[in-house]
């Protein structure tokens, strides 16, 4: 492994942390928590290719492609749920105004 690598891979692990945190912070926000979790599939995607680059072996990349369709389908899944809940909330704050001084 060249230090590029051990770079782009340093950058996927940070990726990951991040979205880790944003669903720890934002347990309240629907829409950031998604937005979490898809940063945290892209950073997984960042990590498999540049394995598979190293590894020279073309599973990883194959993988990644696998792992964005389910992020496609992860993403129109959610933002159909958060559309059906605003309509019926009014919010798309987890927390409803009753809980709240």
């Amino acid at each position: 492994m060249n230090s590029l690598t051990i770079e782009i891979m340093f950058v996927g692990y940070l990726l990951v942390l991040i979205g880790i945190f944003g669903i720890i912070m934002n347990r309240t926000s629907l829409i950031h928590m998604l937005m979490s979790i898809e940063l945290m599939l892209l950073a997984v995607n960042i990590i498999l290719v540049t394995l598979s680059v190293v590894l020279d072996d073309r599973m990883g990349q194959i993988l990644a492609l696998l792992v964005l369709g389910v992020a496609g389908a992860e993403s129109a899944i959610g933002l159909a749920i958060l559309v059906a809940y605003y309509r019926k909330k009014g919010s798309l704050s987890l927390y409803s105004k009753a809980f709240t001084t």
